[in-house]
Order: structure tokens, then C-alpha cells, then sequence
């Protein structure tokens, strides 16, 4: 009995083992036999390309395309050892891409073959049915996309064709993809109407096409330039479709008549505000400095300051002749006949009393730099001594004598190298000048926007650092100042950042919220631009910090932000709103300022400011940055990012391997 049971105790103990040896021995071959079939299956897709260089080099067969989450074959993107994606972009390919090769690898869910030189008709990519992107942009794909081509996908989240050679309707199968939130069909012959798209996308275009037809109502909130070079076009955002039939192609006698009349009522109106402009002007040319209702030097105009729209555009910066002059007061005569106070400016500089006083301003020539309804900036030669800036404020009349004083003492203790020193003003009852510096590079807002026209180079990536950098460290220095004022500066944009020689951001109109008149100021004072002034009537802390946000973003973009304002149903479209609309894989392309000089690293850097400038300016005041903590980061921020960049350079955190997987 006792030699009977060994055997048998022998065979239990070794049953365990033997399992677990073959069921390991088992996933062994099953993943060797994954890793063939991989091989097999990119091999043949590599054999449908032409290829014209050595690319394909690290496609070797004695090593899997997968290692855990690291590629061995370069343009293969891998996940936990298997194959999710492809990024053949750049290679100058041909041919054809064959589907069928790799349909059968089941964790694809994104592929890019962006910039290459296929010239075939669509491939099937519903044969994948688990993409969630495809980057097809910059081909020469051509004919019609079926109907159904994207039927039954519907993990896609992102499409993008632009560039290429399709033509037909757009396929209607778009329109019913759930997940869809990125759509670039831009730059190729599509035609017919645009489907009603219900997704909700954060970047969609269709420019540059040959659709026609109205703009589906879903779409009216994507910007206007996602549907340009459509001439057929309509419906918002751009213009209104043509109402009906019944309109011919002349008017009727009657609506000649109105038309007539309306126009000679118009030039009648024209010439009497001409008359009225010409005879202003005479009076003006006498050279009112101060007294009598009259202005600083010449050339006061009642309109709105004319910052620069676009580039190369022309602004009240750019001066003719007939913006120069004297800078006279018809009632210099009677100077002996007034108070002695009336007549003296008062310095708040030690080291610039004496070097100028009114009389010196009265001599001398005057080069207007900005007018506007509410003030007016001129340029003072001044015969013997420094060369300064004049600003008429008309609107100025907050607090009294006393406290306005007082204030502009305050200012005047100000020293900072990114602060632009007030060196004395002028008080009068109607109106007050403020005399500073001349800063010789003019405004950012020029040198941004106009500076083809002024003969500048434009700014490269390094200086705009620079200058945001000053910026913070200038508004921070207002906050430990003035800590009693809600927003110290109150007054941040692009024409109030001048450039010293050599390009060192200097902040101008800062700490005059409290003196300027609050009947008029949410109408001419940057931060009751602000969303919470538009939404709550009230201004925060953190107000400024939206100014500076948008700043960052009208350095980095190139872009005016007045050019995005739209007033919608009491809200405030803003260029955030517009950058934020962009998916940041496309910022490089879409939001960047062309006019930069950058690399790949230096792209790494401008999204981590671009990051912070949205912070900063969110909608929502508790989700914004302090002032402390958004100098803290901004200073973080390098011209170059140095680390090495590996497999997919997936700087946006966008559609990363786990998430795509």
C-alpha cells in the first residue's frame, strides 16, 4: 500500500507545473505568432508605397515593430506591444495606401500620411472601423469620396484632408459620426451644399472650395474664414442668401427717386460736416495748449483712437505734415493776468524739475502720435532739453484737485525699468496733461501689426519672450505698489507697451481708473472690456490678469484683438474664444504668428505661454491665475525647450497612446 501511493503523490505534485508550463508556452507562441502576423501585414503596406529614400531602413524582420510601448520601426506608433497607429509623414510617398494589409491588426486608431505625394483616389478607410484620427492633409488624393465612406466609424474624432484634389459633394456619412469634433476639408474641389452637421466641433473648415448653397444654422458660430473662397456661398456668418426670386435686376422708378434723394440728403450731410471739420481745424491751428477749451497742439479729431487693424495697415501713428506744428496757447498773452498755479506745471521727478516748464512746451514743435474722443498724444521737440510726450486727458475729472494731486504724486514715485515714468502734469478744471518720456521704438501694437509700414523687421520669437516677460514683471511691480487699487494698471493693451531701443517692453497709461471719469470709462478703459465687467457689471483682482492674458495672445498670434470682438447676446467673443476654438495640434499652423522664427523646440515653449495665456483670460474668474502665479510660470518659460524629443513629438498632449488606444 505504502509503495503504491508514491507514484501517484508524485504525478499530483507535478500536474500544477506542467499546467502552468504549457499555458505560458501557449501565450509564448500566440504572441510570436502576433508579432508575424504584424510583420506580414506592415510589409505589405510598405510594398503598396513607392518609395524614393531610405525611410523604411528600420523595418527590419529580425525585430518586432512593438517593444511594450517603444517602436522598433520608425512611423509606427505603438501601445503595450501592439501596433495603433502609423506616422508616415514627410516621406515624398506614392501609390496606393493598402487597407487590406491592415485591417486586421486590431488596435489601429490613427493613422497620418500627411505631406506626401499620394495621387489616388480615396482609400477605404471604413474597412477600419476603430480610427479615431486621420491625418490625410497635404496629398493629391482625387475624384469623389462616396456617400458612405466614413459609414460605421464611429470612434472618428478627427479628419483632416485639406489640401488635396477631391471633388464631388461632401460625403453625407460625415455628418453622422457621433464623436466627430475636427473636420478639414480645406483647399480642394469639393461641391454641392454642406450636410447638416450637428456635432459641436472645436475646429471645422471648408474653405477654399466650390460648395454653394446656405450654411447650415449649426454651423453659424464657426468663424467666417472656415467658409471663404466659397463664392456660393451664404447665410451666416457670411452674408445673408439671396431672399427670394422676386428681385430684379433694376429698382422701379420709385426706388430710383429714394435712392437719389437719399443720396444728395447724404452729400448735403457730408459737406456740412466738412465745413464744420475745416473751420475746427482753423481754430485748432492757432495752437490751444491749455485754456479756453482748446487741446494740446493741433490736429485734435473726434474719433476713436485708430489703433492698426492688420499688418501693413496704416494707423493715426503713421503722421503726415499737417500733424506737426507749434505748440502755442492763443492766450499766452495773458498769462500775467492768471494765478501763477494755473499756469506752471508740477513735477513729481526730482531730476526732471527744471529741465522744461510750460513755456518750453508752448515753443515747441509738435508731432501728434494719437487722438482719439477721449485724448490726444503729440510728440514736444523741445528747444533746449529732452524730448517728451504730451497727453491731453478731456475726460479726467473723478476726484478733485486735492486727491488728483495727491494720486499723481503717487504715480510719480514709480521706478521700475518696465514702467514708464510720469514726469509732471498740468492741472486744469476740463482737462489735465501728462508729460513723460519719449520712448523712441513706439508702441508694440506698430511694431505687431504695422511694422511693414514704419520699415521693420517683424519681431522674432526670442524678443516677444522678452517682452512678455517685461510686461509681467512690470504689472507685478504696479500690484506691490498700488495695492489698494483693484487693478493697478487698468489700462493693458498692445498701444499701451512701448519699445525702448533695445526692445524692452515699457508700460504707459497705467494707475488712471481712479481720476478718469467712470460715466465714460467702461467705454474707452481696457478692463471693463473684461468678461466679468461684461457679465456682472464688476472688476476683480484678477481683471488685469485677463488684460495680460490677452496680450500674450495678440504677442504670440499676430493677431488684433478687436478684430475678434463681437458683442452676442451680452457676451464677448474674444481672440481667446478664437485660439481656444483651435485644436492645439494645429496651433503651429493655425495660431502661431508666421512672422516667428521657429523650431520644433521653440514651438514646445510658445504652447506652454499660449497654455498660460488661456488660463489667464478664462471666462470664469476663479479658474484664472493669480497675478503671482501667472509671473511665476511666465518666467518658466525658455526660447527653446532642450530636452530631447522622442518617437511621436506629441508636445500638445493631444490623442496620446493610452487614449488612443
Amino acid at each position: 500500500m505504502h509503495m503504491a501511493a508514491t507514484p501517484l503523490l508524485f504525478t499530483t505534485s507535478l500536474t500544477p507545473f506542467f499546467f502552468f508550463f504549457f499555458f505560458f508556452s501557449f501565450i509564448l507562441i500566440i504572441n510570436i505568432a502576433s508579432s508575424i502576423s504584424d510583420i506580414d501585414s506592415l510589409l505589405k503596406l510598405k510594398n503598396s508605397f513607392q518609395i524614393t529614400n531610405e525611410a523604411f531602413s528600420s523595418w527590419n524582420t529580425s525585430l518586432p515593430p512593438c517593444n511594450a510601448d517603444n517602436s522598433n520601426w520608425s512611423g509606427v506608433l505603438c501601445y503595450k506591444g501592439h501596433v495603433w497607429g502609423f506616422k508616415l509623414e514627410n516621406m515624398n510617398l506614392k501609390g496606393t495606401i493598402d487597407v487590406d494589409s491592415i485591417k486586421h491588426l486590431p488596435y489601429i486608431r490613427t493613422i497620418s500620411f500627411m505631406n506626401n505625394n499620394f495621387d489616388t483616389t480615396w482609400p477605404e478607410l471604413n474597412k477600419l472601423p476603430g480610427l479615431k484620427t486621420v491625418y490625410l492633409s497635404n496629398n493629391k488624393f482625387s475624384g469623389e469620396v462616396p456617400a458612405e465612406a466614413f459609414q460605421g466609424m464611429q470612434w472618428l474624432k478627427k479628419i483632416y484632408l485639406s489640401n488635396n484634389q477631391l471633388s464631388g459633394p461632401i460625403p453625407t456619412s460625415l455628418a453622422s459620426l457621433p464623436r466627430l469634433i475636427s473636420l478639414r476639408l480645406d483647399g480642394n474641389r469639393f461641391s454641392g451644399p454642406i450636410p447638416q452637421f450637428q456635432q459641436k466641433f472645436k475646429s471645422f473648415s471648408v474653405a477654399n472650395n466650390q460648395l454653394e448653397g446656405q450654411i447650415p444654422s449649426t454651423l453659424n458660430n464657426i468663424p467666417a474664414s472656415s467658409f471663404s473662397g466659397n463664392e456660393k456661398l451664404c447665410g451666416a456668418p457670411l452674408g445673408a442668401c439671396p431672399s427670394s426670386k422676386k428681385k430684379s435686376s433694376s429698382l422701379n422708378t420709385s426706388g430710383v427717386v429714394a435712392v437719389v434723394l437719399a443720396c444728395l440728403a447724404l452729400l448735403v450731410i457730408v459737406a456740412v460736416i466738412l465745413f464744420l471739420l475745416i473751420k475746427r481745424r482753423k481754430k485748432s491751428k492757432q495752437g490751444e495748449l491749455v485754456g479756453g477749451g482748446g487741446g494740446v497742439g493741433v490736429g485734435s479729431s473726434n474719433s476713436r483712437d485708430s489703433n492698426i487693424q492688420k499688418k501693413g495697415g496704416s494707423s493715426s501713428l503713421n503722421n503726415n505734415s499737417d500733424d506737426q506744428g507749434s505748440i502755442r496757447s492763443r492766450e499766452s498773452t495773458n498769462h500775467s493776468n492768471r494765478k501763477g498755479d494755473n499756469m506752471r506745471l508740477s513735477f513729481v521727478r526730482e531730476e526732471a524739475s527744471g529741465q522744461f516748464d510750460l513755456q518750453d512746451l508752448l515753443k515747441a514743435s509738435a508731432e501728434i502720435l494719437g487722438s482719439g474722443c477721449h485724448s490726444s498724444s503729440y510728440k514736444a521737440v523741445l528747444l533746449t532739453g529732452p524730448t517728451v510726450v504730451v497727453k491731453r486727458f478731456k475726460q479726467m475729472n473723478n476726484v478733485g484737485r486735492e486727491e488728483f494731486r495727491e494720486h499723481m504724486r503717487r504715480l510719480g514715485r514709480l521706478n521700475h525699468p518696465n514702467i514708464l515714468p510720469l514726469l509732471s502734469y498740468y492741472y486744469k478744471r476740463d482737462e489735465k496733461l501728462l508729460i513723460t518720456d519719449f520712448v523712441p521704438n513706439g508702441s508694440l501694437a506698430v511694431r505687431l501689426h504695422g511694422y511693414q509700414g514704419i520699415g521693420e523687421t517683424s519681431l522674432d520669437w526670442p524678443t516677444r519672450l522678452k517682452i512678455v516677460k517685461g510686461v509681467a514683471n512690470g504689472i507685478e511691480y504696479l500690484y506691490k505698489e498700488m495695492p489698494m487699487m483693484i487693478a493697478p494698471h487698468g489700462h493693458l493693451k498692445s498701444s499701451n507697451v512701448l519699445l525702448s531701443e533695445s526692445l524692452e517692453p515699457v508700460l504707459a497709461d497705467y494707475g488712471l481708473v481712479p481720476v478718469i471719469n467712470q460715466d465714460i470709462a467702461p467705454e474707452i478703459i481696457a478692463i471693463y472690456k473684461s468678461p466679468e465687467y461684461l457679465q456682472q457689471g464688476r472688476i476683480t483682482k484678477k481683471t488685469d490678469v485677463w488684460s495680460l492674458g490677452i496680450l500674450i495672445l495678440e504677442i504670440v498670434t499676430g493677431k488684433f484683438p478687436t478684430n475678434f470682438v463681437q458683442q452676442i447676446k451680452g457676451s464677448e467673443l474674444s481672440l481667446a474664444n478664437w485660439v481656444d476654438s483651435i485644436v492645439p495640434e494645429e496651433w503651429s499652423s493655425e495660431v502661431f504668428d508666421k512672422d516667428m522664427e521657429l523650431d520644433r523646440n521653440s514651438e514646445r515653449e510658445i504652447v506652454k505661454l499660449l497654455k498660460i495665456a488661456l488660463v489667464c483670460c478664462d471666462m470664469d474668474v476663479d479658474k484664472r491665475f493669480d497675478l503671482q502665479e501667472a509671473v511665476e510660470r511666465i518666467q518658466e518659460v525658455k526660447e527653446r525647450d532642450h530636452i530631447n524629443i522622442n518617437n511621436e513629438d506629441d508636445f500638445y498632449s493631444i490623442d496620446h497612446a493610452g487614449e488612443e488606444a
